[in-house]
């Protein structure tokens, strides 16, 4: 749910103090993350890495305590209010602040392997995010995600990393890539490859990756989905897939918002987005897409996307159209 204003932001996995659980999408911050790599990750199999000593990493990040509506913050003025589908500039998208998932209460969270912390919006609107389930085991719901991975496969926003260990545990190649230190190292540790490094970051295997993963709410990340996708475009092989966890309402806007832990704990503000299916269909116009079925799993929905393999620059072109096959399939247990 983000907009860009001079900085963007990928959400990685889970942030904030110890204490109870909370609920919702997993966040991944982007920008400039320069990258240290946390474990090497080339190609072919992924296996453990270790960390290669962090370098910095500039995402776009959290900001600043939010507040009810039309709240103030003391240095950066009025929140703006929500925004509504509205585009994203190229401008806004430009100046990374180097705090965002990096510091707490993310970090913290991860550390813990709890929350609770929350996506906060300028209007006092919370977002809980699942620490607990992103810090676990993969679950049924994430298994019928990992079925359908093909090929090598890259997990974007990979916060604490349990899509790559499972897929590893599985001799499936996958390299996370995330720009949280924290969330590099609970996934080096438990078994699987990342990189510090933001998703739009010089990357291993460009054009390569058989499936490109956006789970927990990752297409959000930087609060323009389209560029997003076209990056993804860019890293996947053609013919590969997108594999996308989207909201289960009909919503789709671009906001600003701060990681919240819920105590005075907060982090700098930054650009998102929340996309149900419709609105992904939408953006994916135009971004080397093609929508190729959706399903819904444990209460969560998702979407597999499919690349052109025709649209070698991340181009979508026009020819069929564009339905998403199976809209209501519940994707039970895998395929």
């Amino acid at each position: 749910m983000v907009r860009a204003r001079g900085r963007r932001r990928l959400l990685g996995a889970g942030a904030g103090r110890a204490a109870s659980g909370a609920a919702a999408g997993r966040a991944h911050v982007r920008t400039a993350h320069r990258g240290g790599a946390a474990a090497a990750a080339g190609g072919g199999r992924a296996g453990r890495a270790r960390p290669a000593g962090a370098v910095r990493r500039g995402h776009a990040g959290r900001r600043g305590p939010g507040g009810g509506a039309g709240a103030r913050d003391p240095v950066r003025g009025p929140v703006p209010r929500p925004v509504r589908g509205a585009p994203v500039t190229a401008a806004r998208l430009a100046g990374p602040s180097p705090r965002a998932w990096q510091a707490d209460p993310y970090a913290d969270a991860l550390r813990a392997g709890r929350g609770p912390l929350f996506l906060r919006r300028g209007d006092g609107w919370l977002l809980p995010l699942e620490v607990e389930r992103w810090c676990a085991d993969a679950d049924p719901a994430d298994g019928t995600v990992l079925a359908r991975c093909t090929g090598p496969v890259l997990d974007v926003g990979c916060g604490p990393g349990r899509l790559v260990a499972a897929l590893a545990r599985l001799g499936h190649p996958a390299l996370g890539v995330d720009v949280t230190p924290a969330a590099v190292e609970r996934t080096v540790g438990a078994g699987g490859s990342a990189l510090c490094r933001s998703v739009f970051d010089p990357l291993p295997r460009e054009g390569g990756w058989g499936t490109v993963l956006l789970i927990d709410g990752n297409i959000g990340i930087g609060g323009d989905p389209a560029r997003l996708l076209r990056r993804a475009a860019r890293l996947a092989a053609p013919g590969g897939s997108l594999l996308v966890e989207v909201a289960g309402a009909d919503v789709d806007e671009r906001v600003e918002v701060h990681v919240d832990d819920g105590r005075g704990g907060h982090g700098a503000p930054f650009w998102w987005s929340r996309l149900g299916a419709d609105a992904l269909r939408t953006a994916a116009q135009d971004t080397g897409w093609a929508p190729y079925t959706a399903w819904r799993s444990a209460g969560r929905h998702f979407v597999h996307l499919r690349r052109r393999p025709q649209a070698r620059d991340g181009g979508l072109r026009a020819s069929g159209r564009n339905t998403l096959r199976n809209p209501d399939a519940q994707g039970a247990g895998p395929r």
